[in-house]
């Protein structure tokens, strides 16, 4: 089924208000540097950094690796400085698995990617009556509409969207920038200065009068997009999207690809307040029908180690870990039997998630496949209960309920239950 976003926020949305601001903001230049402070100031803000894997990853092979079994494949396990292995081509990972965890249970079943991909963002299936709200939007909606110092959006997420605020509205979608921060039309030169108050006043009195009649969410939604238009084009938190400002070791250690600047970026994003970032692990391919071994050492998995290493390292050093909750996983994992075509398909049993960072307990894995990855031994995980253990990390209560559209209650994470063993 196509999934369709009747309240959401799309990019061009946003960049829409942004150039409408242009008409309205004078030529403006943002200050080269960000307070000195600003990560004392910032460092108790709690965020999340959602790591996504579209395609589905072959988990077997990365962090619940099957030695001995027919389903094995070519790689070997190697210990961590956690109490679990991983695969052999994730060495630098490996050094760091102490602060962060697996949980090798999850079992969801929907395998398709569209489907998968909206149950692993938002805690629920599909429905048509209702779109329910990706958890970026969640944390925005609690978390962002808080922090007033906040200018840039909330919910940023790095090289592609995959979910929608749904009936949260659509000042919590998520705002789409590439992974060198490059945001288009905002940066605008203007002559008219002297008609700034005059215009930005206009527009006060017009969508006070659309607000006063009453027609509805959107005149409200509308004046709070354009508020934060204008603010993204002048705040000094704009420095943050400027990844090039890094030091060019600190860049290399990320990686210089998309998905390494991705996550240096995300880190200065919630350096700043941002509460919620989701990166594409734009690294290859993860639908790995085909050839899965190859792209998986030659390609995918030497950058995703260094960058989920750097990113964890970095973090460590600067005093965030603890406040920030690191996640990584695609919307299901891949068969562990393979296939013809030394490729692995479409498996939503039993597979691996990353977390992390956070103040949980970190440095184990948490559920166990069989020895031959197929089935699940104990206690199997929805997705819910992952972005529950997320929300307790965070600090945003696990009894708050959402309303949706036609009034029907939506439990946050789908009421899911925070996993035990790693939040003590």
């Amino acid at each position: 089924m196509t999934i369709l976003n009747p309240y959401g926020m799309t990019r061009r949305h946003f960049m829409q208000h942004v150039a409408g601001a242009a008409t309205a903001i004078p030529t403006m230049h943002f200050l080269s540097h960000l307070e000195a402070n600003a990560s004392q100031v910032k460092k108790q803000q709690k965020a999340c950094i959602l790591i996504w894997m579209a395609g589905g990853p072959p988990t077997i092979d990365i962090w619940d690796l099957k030695p001995g079994s027919k389903n094995g494949g070519e790689f070997k396990p190697i210990s961590t400085k956690g109490d679990m292995q991983i695969s052999e081509h994730m060495p630098k990972t490996a050094q760091v698995m102490d602060n962060l965890s697996l949980i090798r249970s999850m079992s969801t079943r929907e395998a398709d990617h569209a489907r998968g991909t909206y149950y692993m963002h938002s805690a629920y299936v599909p429905n048509p009556t209702v779109v329910h709200p990706t958890f970026g939007s969640v944390v925005s909606y609690e978390l962002g509409a808080r922090r007033k110092e906040l200018d840039i959006p909330s919910f940023i997420s790095i090289g592609g969207s995959r979910g929608s605020a749904g009936f949260l509205g659509m000042s919590h979608s998520p705002f789409v920038v590439s992974s060198d921060g490059t945001i288009q039309n905002a940066e605008i030169n203007m002559a008219e200065q002297q008609r700034l108050g005059q215009r930005l006043d206009m527009l006060q009195v017009l969508e006070s009068g659309f607000i006063n009649s009453k027609r509805g969410e959107s005149a409200n939604s509308h004046k709070d997009i354009y508020k934060k238009a204008v603010n993204l084009m002048t705040s000094k938190q704009m420095e943050a999207f400027k990844v090039d400002q890094e030091p060019a070791a600190l860049k290399d250690a990320y990686g210089t690809g998309n998905f390494g600047q991705g996550l240096l970026l995300a880190r200065r994003l919630v350096e700043v307040g941002v509460p919620f970032v989701e990166v594409s692990a734009s690294v290859g391919s993860w639908d790995l029908h085909q050839g899965v071994f190859n792209s998986l050492k030659d390609q995918n998995l030497p950058q995703l180690d260094m960058g989920i290493a750097a990113l964890v390292q970095d973090l460590k050093q600067r005093a965030m870990l603890d406040d920030v909750t690191i996640v990584c996983m695609g919307e299901f994992g891949r068969t562990p039997r393979i296939n013809q075509n030394v490729g692995r398909d479409h498996w939503a049993a039993s597979w691996t998630a990353m977390v992390g960072g956070g103040g949980l307990k970190n440095g184990q894995a948490v559920g166990k496949t069989d020895a031959d990855g197929i089935g699940i031994e104990g206690k199997s995980y929805l997705p819910g209960d992952l972005w529950a253990t997320v929300a307790h990390s965070l600090g945003i209560p696990l009894d708050i309920v959402h309303t949706s559209k036609r009034g029907r209650p939506m439990k946050l994470a789908n009421g899911g239950t925070p996993i035990k063993e790693l939040i003590g």
